[in-house]
């Protein structure tokens, strides 16, 4: 046998004699019932005790390498300290009044950057006493804290707990985080904190927290939430104002002074006696009276929101592309803005809106109101609202007319009228037959503006209305004249400006410049070239109507005791009123009505929106010198009468009218050569001739014997009909030059 097998063979034999030997030596089966001893084995729920406790530990073990993992990853995703420094999201604009006031701030500001030594001892206390008072302890996420936050993450309830989030954890969400309350960001945020503590030091946390918590009214960090609340730099901060701001993190817009004041005062209580617990003042400190604290004064919130609204979309055409802060300095008067708020409040009836807007000689807008309550409506009936202007309107009618040849002294007769079927009625109900210019529009004669329009062209006045700033579409039917197409106030104030401006148009606009947050000029308001409208008689022969009618006509109600000249107007049924007018370079509309357009009864231009005028106007104009109106009409050679010596010159050089009211012709002038062979004859030439010759065929005691178009171009003016009444002596006029 080899030897191999010799080993097999002995080691199955001293394993037969073990078996042997341990039967015969193995001790009876004990009975545990009979003998009552001996040991226990271990339980089964110790075995898995042990077993839960080990696999436990080894999963924590895993899960802190993981955390360590996840967190040196997140320290080394986040960006440096200069980086988040520079960061600021969003484009922070503050809108300015004319003389440098903030009026509002749009977006998110920032305020200037203030490091750690910088920052007020009370500021950091009050902030670390009210959010986190284990700030300096904990390595980003508190325990206490993050049980609430796994507690709130499983159950979806806040009852448990207050605040969870460690400072470092605030600063993590507002750096990287939205704001969802889900299990999933909670974790992301705890492990963000801890990279924020591994990579950052406690003053470094500290400091960007308290220049990057958001503060309410867009304002974030505390030097922009000191000068949105306090007017001053947040170094200036004192205990009261520093427990002011640290309280409004929890909820910024509940407990925002600008909000409600109380509240703000009642959470500012609150951080004062935290301070006071934890060590930081003393019990006299926190007896602060923090009612007392001045807080910034808002100029207007409600209405001027409608001027930003206007005027701020402007800035993406002015612009070039730009994200970084940016300050828009405004035209806007605040004085003038409250006294206009005020004004439309005071005035416009119940169940209405009213909106105004007035314009500086240069076009600048001073004042716009939208409507009386932004919040409630932020339509902007001021620049937006398509509504019919009424008489209002015949101020482009009285200036083609004007422009053909009236002046404020010719007589017009109010007499029932009818045009292509349409026959307009006075107010009154009734005609007061011959009358001037000047009154058919100090009382808004409908019938008058009819025939005006009428002669002139409903095209010319439609013309005339577009050469004066009227963008909306223009109605040419005949009832066009009393103010049937729908336009904006801001285009009537436009229009009645231009006429104070002496005829020179207005271009209305409420950016005078914008600069960089560091002062760097990035837009100028530039005059655009002034161009004539009008010819200066026409525009003061306007003004002359227009001061009638405030003197002695419909807009009485909107004297203020110095110069004004303007117009009501009034729609059917009373469903607009207005007043456009102007005095001292202020030109100002109003309008009232309803959105829907109904019937707002006795609502009349010459009353509600007359008093609003005035009751504004007295404030605008109070540091103004009171200018008189230049009315006087100085007509072109064409329509000038001859002077006196005129009257006794040769007869061949005039026509004049004898005293039976016959016109007498001159003697024919010497025959002047013409270059073309027809000696000085033109076509309008052959028709006067024309009309002389019918002129000789009529009898000599008729009428005058001169054709209407005639004695119209002479005169430089429309001849109403009229019983002939001999003159005191006969009158000269000039032969037509054209």
């Amino acid at each position: 046998m080899s030897k191999r097998g010799d080993r097999l063979q002995n080691k199955g034999a001293r394993g037969s004699r073990r078996a042997a030997a341990g039967r015969a030596e193995a001790p009876p089966a004990r009975n545990k019932t009979a003998s009552g001893g001996g040991s226990k084995p271990p339980s089964r729920w110790r075995t898995w005790l042990k077993r839960g406790f080990w696999t436990a530990t080894g999963l924590a073990l895993l899960g802190v390498i993981f955390l360590g993992f996840a967190v040196a990853f997140a320290a080394r995703s986040i960006p440096s300290y200069s980086a988040l420094v520079a960061n600021q999201p969003g484009q922070t604009i503050v809108v300015r009044a004319r003389d440098g006031r903030e009026i509002v701030e749009l977006g998110p500001s920032f305020g200037e950057w203030l490091d750690y030594g910088e920052i007020p001892d009370n500021m950091k206390n009050a902030m670390i006493a009210v959010e986190d008072k284990r700030f300096h302890s904990h390595i980003g996420v508190d325990p206490v804290r993050l049980t609430g936050a796994l507690v709130e993450g499983v159950t979806g309830s806040r009852a448990r707990l207050g605040g969870t989030s460690t400072i470092t954890q605030q600063l993590a969400r507002n750096l990287f985080l939205n704001s969802n309350r889900t299990f999933d960001r909670k974790a992301r945020e705890a492990v963000l904190a801890l990279a924020l503590e591994w990579k950052f030091s406690k003053e470094e946390i500290l400091e960007l927290y308290l220049n990057k918590v958001y503060f309410g009214g867009g304002a974030y960090g505390i030097d922009s939430a000191s000068r949105k609340f306090f007017s001053h730099p947040a170094t200036e901060l004192s205990v009261g104002e520093a427990a002011i701001i640290a309280g409004l993190v929890k909820a910024p817009s509940r407990y925002a002074p600008t909000a409600d004041v109380q509240a703000a005062v009642d959470r500012a209580q609150v951080v004062l006696r935290l301070m006071r617990e934890q060590g930081y003042i003393t019990s006299d400190q926190a007896r602060v009276d923090v009612s007392a604290v001045q807080l910034k004064q808002q100029a207007g919130q409600n209405s001027v929101r409608y001027f930003t609204d206007w005027v701020l979309p402007q800035l993406d055409i002015i612009l070039p592309e730009t994200f970084e802060p940016i300050e828009v300095w405004t035209t806007l008067d605040i004085g003038m803005q409250r006294a206009a708020t005020t004004a439309i409040e005071a005035n416009t009836p119940g169940n209405a809106q009213g909106a105004l807007v007035s314009l500086d000689r240069d076009g600048a807008i001073l004042a716009l109101v939208g409507g009386t309550d932004y919040v409630a409506t932020n339509f902007n009936r001021a620049t937006d609202a398509m509504r019919q202007p009424g008489s209002s309107w015949k101020l482009f009618v009285y200036l083609a007319a004007l422009e053909a040849g009236y002046t404020p002294e010719d007589l017009v007769v109010d007499t029932p009228v009818t045009i292509d079927g349409w026959s307009p009625r006075n107010s009154s109900g009734r005609n007061i037959g011959e009358t001037d210019l000047r009154t058919a529009f100090a009382f808004s004669i409908n019938t008058v503006a009819a025939q005006l329009g009428n002669e002139v062209g409903f095209g010319t006045v439609a013309s005339m209305a577009r050469r004066f700033g009227i963008t909306s579409e223009v109605s040419t039917f005949p009832a066009m004249v009393l103010g049937s197409s729908e336009v904006r106030l801001i285009e009537m104030t436009r229009a009645f400006a231009a006429v104070s401006a002496k005829g020179v148009g207005v271009e209305p606009y409420g950016i005078a410049k914008v600069t960089t947050a560091d002062g760097e000029l990035l837009y100028q308001h530039e005059r655009a070239r002034e161009r004539a409208l009008v010819p200066d008689y026409v525009a003061a022969g306007m003004t002359d109507l227009l001061q009638a009618a405030v003197q002695t006509g419909t807009g009485r109600a909107a004297q203020i005791g110095r110069p004004v000249a303007g117009k009501t107007g009034t729609t059917s049924s009373n469903k607009d009123g207005w007043f456009v007018g102007f005095s001292s370079g202020i030109t100002t509309g109003v309008w009232m009505g309803r959105d829907d357009a109904k019937a707002v009864p006795g609502l009349q231009g010459g009353r509600a929106p007359a008093q609003a005028f005035a009751a504004y106007m007295r404030y605008a104009v109070k540091d103004r010198a009171v200018e008189d109106f230049d009315t006087t009409v100085e007509l072109p050679e064409w329509q000038l009468e001859p002077d006196e010596e005129a009257m006794f010159g040769e007869p061949d050089d005039y026509y004049y009218i004898d005293e039976q009211g016959n016109l007498i012709e001159p003697g024919r002038r010497e025959p002047t050569p013409s270059p073309f062979g027809i000696e000085g004859e033109r076509p309008l030439d052959r028709e006067r001739e024309r009309d002389r010759e019918r002129q000789r065929a009529r009898p000599q005691d008729g009428p005058p014997a001169a054709s209407q178009d005639f004695l119209e171009e002479a005169t430089g003016g429309a001849i109403p009909p009229e019983p002939r009444r001999p003159p005191p002596q006969p009158q000269i006029i000039l032969p037509p030059e054209y």
